[in-house]
């Protein structure tokens, strides 16, 4: 029986549709697999399932002799070699669509923490200090005719954009490579980046990461920003300068940050945790029954798929390897 390698459980709905077609060799553990071990499982693996913290590269790709699909458990594509795996005839698949909602609310969740001060004003009544109220007390940023910049206006920030301009009645800018074909259905305007972090009271980046957009934002951007500016980041870590972040939030009292990606995860900069007006969750954007159990379905299809020898939904490589299949 082929073998699929899942390298962090997924939920069950996932499993079922697998079980009795393959053996599955799921990691019960809950850490991320190393590279190491990652190459020892799949050697002989007709399909992995992996997270985007696993790096699958060629090391891992060539040493696969059996592989014919790397299925990831998320929307981004930048943890596998794609080149690497098309040479090999191995299909690389992601989940894009189904997280964008769950994705964007967790954005937008993290712009509301960020504005009102929420995390702190519950860590400050559960440790008894709440003693009435207080004129001055976690005073905070109202969203309501303010103007939001996004970083990446693509399905998730279209979506957040959509809340900001008719929920809270926010003027949309953007910036993009080119122009959005979404912009319209928000009301968005495209500017270029120096203009949208001067002009922008809250920032979201939700661009994937890819060789235009690595460390986009450095000292001298960040520099740009209000001083009472709110950063919310639902990308990818490496779009900013952690060093240069940190700087800004030390160096300015009301410049807020939240964060779900980070550089280096899970090991990042341990002196985010000391900031004062800084939310940090651990990369759960997508992480509603929803999505997660939809996620779960789509890699698991793509490898049934790809076994009677269909090209599978996602394909990032599709385009190749399915014209090769015809």
């Amino acid at each position: 029986m082929d073998k699929v390698v899942i390298t962090r459980k997924i939920p069950e709905n996932g499993i079922e549709l697998l079980k009795g077609e393959f053996e599955l060799i799921i990691n019960e553990e809950n850490r991320n697999l190393t590279k190491k071990e990652i190459v020892e499982l799949s050697k002989d693996a007709f399909g992995i399932i992996s997270m985007v913290s696993d790096k699958i590269d060629r090391e891992v790709i060539d040493n696969c002799t059996k592989l014919k699909i790397i299925a990831n458990y998320g929307v981004g594509i930048n943890n596998v070699d794609i080149e690497a795996a098309t040479s090999k005839g191995v299909f690389f698949t992601n989940t894009p669509d189904v997280l964008t909602q769950a994705t964007a609310e967790l954005g937008f969740s993290l712009i509301l923490a960020v504005c009102r001060h929420i995390v702190q004003a519950d860590g400050f009544t559960r440790s008894g200090k709440f003693t009435g109220f207080d004129p001055v007390l976690f005073l905070g940023k109202e969203l309501y005719g303010k103007t939001l910049g996004i970083i990446g206006m693509g399905r998730i920030g279209s979506s957040i954009a959509r809340m900001a301009r008719f929920g809270f009645n926010m003027r949309v800018i953007y910036y993009n490579r080119g122009r959005s074909d979404r912009e319209k259905l928000v009301d968005a305007e495209r500017v270029e980046l120096e203009q949208l972090l001067k002009e922008s009271d809250v920032i979201v980046v939700s661009a994937p990461l890819n060789d235009d957009s690595r460390y986009l934002l450095g000292r001298d951007e960040l520099s740009l920003m209000k001083d009472d500016a709110v950063f919310v980041n639902i990308g990818r870590g490496e779009v900013v300068d952690t060093e240069a972040l940190i700087e800004k939030v030390n160096n300015s009292e009301r410049f807020g940050v939240g964060l779900d990606v980070y550089e280096n995860e899970p090991n990042f900069d341990k002196r985010l945790l000391k900031l004062k007006n800084c939310v940090l969750l651990p990369h759960i954007g997508s992480a509603t029954y929803e999505a997660r159990m939809r996620m779960a379905e789509i890699v698991a299809t793509n490898i049934l798929k790809v076994k009677e020898g269909i090209c599978p939904d996602f394909a990032v490589n599709g385009g190749d390897l399915c014209r090769a299949k015809d």
